[in-house]
């Protein structure tokens, strides 16, 4: 089985990020970007989007709050490699025949 795992930050996370954000903007329009131009003004975009992507994930008004998802997703090919790693684990006598015809079975229940 893979597994997907999607995490969204607290709103107070969300609104740390965004001040934090706002100070490195400030930092590169006013030091960034004077003494080093060019690479300033890369460095304020960045702070930039960083501080509109934390504001919206604290104040969005799709944003749900923190979560954690963790979906499970079937995958064929991996109940195959699971049969075959069980069936070296008996060859190498690591397991009993009775492990492993449990063992099989929940794999064969699986699909």
């Amino acid at each position: 089985m893979k597994k997907r795992v999607t995490y969204r930050p607290s709103k107070s996370q969300a609104v740390f990020g965004g001040v934090v954000g706002g100070i490195f903007v400030l930092i590169g329009i006013f030091v960034a970007i004077p003494s080093f131009g060019l690479f300033g003004i890369f460095w304020t975009l960045i702070a930039v989007g960083i501080t509109v992507s934390s504001l919206y994930h604290a104040f969005g008004k799709r944003y749900t709050g923190p979560e954690i998802h963790i979906e499970e997703e079937p995958d064929g090919g991996d109940a195959a490699e699971r049969l075959r790693q069980l069936e070296d684990l008996r060859r190498q006598g690591l397991i009993t025949e009775e492990e492993f015809a449990a063992k099989r079975q929940e794999i064969l229940n699986t699909l």
